[in-house]
């Protein structure tokens, strides 16, 4: 824990648009400390810190909490980032909407995104016109979640119809696939700016259900009364960090610092502490073959 010190900045990014272009003008060259995996210099936009844009509302990835960001995206960055000589104190987090996180970062307002950030699918593959991935860190999926007091019966997307409704966040792989697969068959996709707000929403009986992140969907699930994840929904999915695409290599260093990580068993603890009970997946483990590259995802 980092105490009450805040070391992340609550920014709309409509409010940095105007700095982006001061912030890239302003980069300087940094080289990886000495012992860490690369030794390649790469350029940051601020002299010195790493700038990470990220949602910091979807728990247990990034969250916020009496000041401090925590997660599991956030300490895997944090662990990350201090193998290419960054400590906490140069590590900037800022808060995003995650609809437009990727412009931002391609647009050099910040180095790098952490956001539960699916690399894989044609989704990944349409954000990888506009970033550069890391390779991936996590394996994720959609689920289903419904208020149990409103729809006890409703257990499955097959139960969903005409007259029903699914909450999701914009620009997610929850809402494309909400749009795919549940919209022909008469489903309303509603898109909300935070997940959080589609469960308050579902909470609140104006949605039939939401649509997101088996995870996160857990998590933001167990705060709540009478809402509940009643279906995983397999879809095979990879997170990776983004980065803006001219930051080759920062990204080849991230990778080669990322893969430190998982080989000293770093990763294992963190991963531990957020999904206790789950067991490491062999890649991302020290035993592993390593991070699949996100750049070949499709």
């Amino acid at each position: 824990m980092r105490g009450f010190k805040i070391r992340w900045m609550f920014v709309a990014l409509s409010a940095i648009a105007v700095t982006g272009a001061s912030c890239s003008n302003g980069s300087s060259s940094a080289s990886s400390a000495a012992g860490s995996p690369s030794s390649a210099a790469f350029e940051t936009i601020h002299p010195g810190v790493l700038t990470v844009g990220s949602c910091l509302d979807y728990p247990p990835f990034e969250s916020v909490k009496n000041g401090t960001p925590i997660g599991f995206d956030v300490e895997l960055f944090d662990a990350i980032a201090a193998k290419l000589g960054y400590d906490l104190d140069h590590v900037k987090w800022v808060k995003a909407n995650f609809n437009t996180i990727f412009t931002a970062v391609a647009e050099g307002q910040f180095d790098a995104v952490a956001a539960a950030v699916t690399a894989t699918g044609p989704t990944g593959a349409k954000r990888a016109q506009t970033v550069a991935f890391s390779s991936f860190y996590y394996d994720s999926a959609q689920s289903l979640a419904v208020n149990t007091a409103k729809s006890p019966d409703i257990t499955s997307t097959d139960q969903l119809g005409s007259g029903d409704s699914v909450g999701v966040q914009k620009g997610t792989t929850g809402e494309q696939w909400a749009i795919d697969h549940l919209q022909p068959n008469g489903v309303a996709v509603k898109s909300y700016t935070s997940a959080t707000d589609a469960f308050r929403d579902l909470s609140a009986g104006n949605v039939t259900g939401v649509i997101n992140d088996e995870p996160a969907s857990f998590a933001i699930a167990a705060t709540m009364t009478d809402v509940k994840v009643v279906q995983p929904i397999v879809t095979n999915e990879s997170y990776a960090f983004a980065f803006a695409p001219t930051s080759t290599a920062l990204v080849s260093a991230w990778d080669d610092a990322m893969k430190q990580v998982m080989d000293d068993g770093e990763y294992a603890t963190i991963f531990a502490k957020y999904f206790p009970g789950t067991p490491v997946p062999q890649k991302y483990s020290g035993g592993g073959s390593g991070s699949a590259s996100a750049s070949a995802s499709t």
